[in-house]
């Protein structure tokens, strides 16, 4: 239960219910879920190339020669570049940070793997940095710190847009996502 308890969202009470319910239902759940924990601890490893979880190394996505090399996608973490796979919309590479910069917790540059986003760009051939990173305060001022750092790198540098969702009412928005959308407006292209 107190292992349990340490995985995110679940407190004491939902840990000691997940555990009493593991137990009741051993056989069919503990021990396929004991078994595929410990295969998943065996074989996942990180990709070196560009920092997401695979079962080979380098992963699926890079080993991938249909996909676009020119675009290269950058995501706070591995549950980010999973959401955007999802949709079906990016056919590029991606670079996982991994977290975002954080002073108050001691997260540097170093530890985001910037310098080995640095040294896939100058190995050429990466036309546009994407920052698909979320908009929080840490999110925001780790795409600043990006934005400054990949300046002179000669890549077409772009983010995802941010603002009013697709069926957001504007009544129900928060300031902040309004303001986004306010400061990130654009023409409307008429027929």
């Amino acid at each position: 239960m107190a292992l349990l308890a340490r995985l995110p969202g679940l407190g004491p009470r939902s840990a000691r219910r997940a555990a009493l319910h593991l137990l009741k239902r051993r056989d069919a759940l503990m021990i396929p879920l004991a078994d595929a924990i410990s295969e998943t601890a065996r074989t996942i490893k990180t990709c070196t190339v560009c920092g997401t979880l695979d079962s080979s190394d380098p992963c699926r996505i890079c080993s991938d020669e249909t996909r676009a090399h020119g675009p290269i996608c950058i995501v706070e973490q591995v549950g980010d570049l999973w959401a955007i796979e999802r949709t079906g919309s990016f056919h590029g590479r991606y670079h996982v940070l991994g977290g975002t910069l954080s002073a108050l917790e001691g997260v540097g540059p170093e530890a985001l793997g910037v310098p080995r986003l640095l040294a896939r760009l100058k190995e050429g051939g990466v036309s546009e940095v994407i920052l698909a990173l979320n908009a929080t305060l840490d999110g925001q001022t780790t795409a600043y710190y990006l934005t400054e750092v990949l300046a002179d790198s000669g890549v077409k540098l772009t983010r995802l847009a941010h603002g009013v969702p697709v069926g957001g009412e504007l009544d129900y928005l928060d300031d902040g996502t309004l303001m986004a959308a306010f400061s990130a407006r654009r023409s409307v292209e008429t027929p």
